[in-house]
């Protein structure tokens, strides 16, 4: 079941997917966590020093270390890191070489995690990373282009950032041959295993981006309730453009908001961003952490982007399915399902729950972005509620339990026909805190049925979100 995109710009449909489980935010919207301080997986902080130990500074995973550090021998350079489960951890970590330099964690705190003059470690970082989910998404991902984040969406803390086909940080750490023929090979290699694909890659996001279309259009009144008819024909045609947009199956024509996320009609979003204009959309996309340029977890986020000025007519339409100019990392989509699952409110994501220094000081996190309320309690009810009808497209109905809701997207990316399958959801976390995941698998072909297409990221999407379980 999908939409056809015919015309010059040839668009490829999408399947979107948000998965809505049990609400579990407090009544009023408002996160419980904080940028500064954010959660762990069990809602608990943990306040005690790190004990003085010989060496580097390490990176800790629920409570255990994955970073160490050897003797090397040398005055210049006396410890050279090591690592446990690099390749698991490389985009939580990033990596610290003696001989090309810091990246990810390693650079933010390297400093913190330098030994000082004696010897001894100065501090440890304490993520947030949640090792069973972690591992999960990791394992799902298996050795594919693509990356899975998932994060608490009351208080922003990222409970599992992979990212794939991965690399271990071991292997280049020092500054021998063989950690120059890694690197080498590392940079050589045209898949870009060194690119942190859930935090510094961007994309099209397809019909997951039909979320904030369908806020937007709730937010201005234009329509009154996700019931109302949207007066979509079948197949729209995009203003000043011989494009069409054919709705995924006769039951988009006239969708209203509930069924046309249900049943992925990119006639219904088309029609709908071109009624809005460029301006509105652009306005609540924003609002839900679009053109943030100083998003930091606190390694830099790159930026996820709604076009700022000189969008066309039809160039606005095709906003609407998540395509033209309109660019996404996972991080950024993933705070989109979080928001809803919120009440409307955006939190900051940390990566970093605490930095402790051994003589007890502790380092305030150096997050930074966008926060506050994205949408309206009511509207992000609603949207709740809408996506609740699509559980049975994507999860299957014999998965789709009560207060299940689930969609799953395809989008060509104009490398030889493939494109990425897009997969966002929410649920409730382990400890009961709502818990927020978007995933990303590049390289997927379209073929006859898009939900073929947008199976990987769906299966990824459900081994992550056991995971958090």
């Amino acid at each position: 079941m999908h939409s056809t995109i015919r015309g010059a710009l040839g668009v490829s449909s999408a399947l979107v997917a948000l998965a809505v489980l049990s609400a579990g935010c407090d009544q009023g919207g408002t996160p419980t966590g904080s940028a500064d301080k954010p959660a762990t997986g069990d809602g608990t902080r943990r306040t005690d020093r790190p004990s003085p130990h010989p060496g580097l500074g390490d990176i800790l995973v629920g409570d255990e270390p994955v970073t160490g550090s050897r003797r090397t021998g040398e005055d210049k350079a006396p410890f050279e890191r090591t690592y446990t489960d690099g390749a698991l951890y490389a985009a939580v970590t990033g990596f610290r070489s003696t001989a090309f330099g810091n990246a990810g964690l390693e650079s933010v705190y390297g400093d913190v995690l330098a030994a000082d003059a004696s010897g001894n470690a100065s501090g440890d970082v304490m993520t947030t990373i949640d090792p069973k989910a972690q591992k999960a998404a990791f394992d799902a991902l298996g050795d594919r282009r693509g990356a899975a984040v998932a994060l608490d969406a009351e208080s922003g803390a990222l409970l599992a950032v992979v990212s794939t086909p991965s690399y271990d940080p071991a292997t280049f750490s020092g500054h021998g041959g063989a950690d120059a023929k890694a690197w080498k090979a590392l940079n050589a290699d045209r898949r870009s295993p060194l690119l942190n694909r859930a935090l510094r890659e961007v994309g099209a996001p397809g019909g997951t981006f039909n979320v904030v279309v369908a806020a937007a259009a709730l937010e201005k009144g234009l329509y009154a309730s996700v019931d109302d008819r949207t007066d979509s024909p079948l197949t729209y045609v995009l203003p000043q453009s011989t494009t069409r947009v054919t709705g995924a199956s006769p039951g988009c024509e006239d969708a209203p908001i509930a069924r046309a996320l249900s049943l992925s009609c990119d006639n219904v979003f088309a029609k709908m961003a071109s009624e809005l204009g460029a301006d509105e959309l652009r306005s609540v996309a924003e609002r839900f952490g679009f053109n943030d340029d100083a998003l930091t977890v606190p390694v830099r986020v790159a930026e996820s982007g709604y076009p700022r000025a000189g969008v066309s007519r039809p160039g606005t339409a095709l906003t609407g399915i998540g395509a033209g100019d309109v660019r996404a990392t996972p991080l950024a989509m993933a705070r989109v399902a979080a928001a809803v699952a919120c009440g409307g409110r955006l939190v900051a994501p940390s990566l970093v729950e605490r930095v402790t220094k051994t003589d007890g000081g502790t380092v305030r996190s150096t997050t930074s972005g966008r926060t506050g309320r994205a949408v309206s309690r009511g509207t992000a009810d609603a949207l709740r509620d809408a996506l609740g009808a699509a559980a049975g497209e994507v999860l299957g109905g014999d998965k789709a339990g009560s207060g299940t809701g689930a969609k799953a997207a395809w989008v060509a990316d104009g490398r030889d026909g493939t494109g990425s399958a897009w997969f966002i959801a929410y649920a409730d976390g382990a400890k009961g805190h709502p818990v927020a995941v978007a995933v990303r698998v590049e390289d997927q072909p379209s073929g006859a049925d898009p939900r073929k297409a947008a199976e990987p990221a769906v299966a990824v999407g459900e081994r992550l979100l056991a995971g958090l379980s």
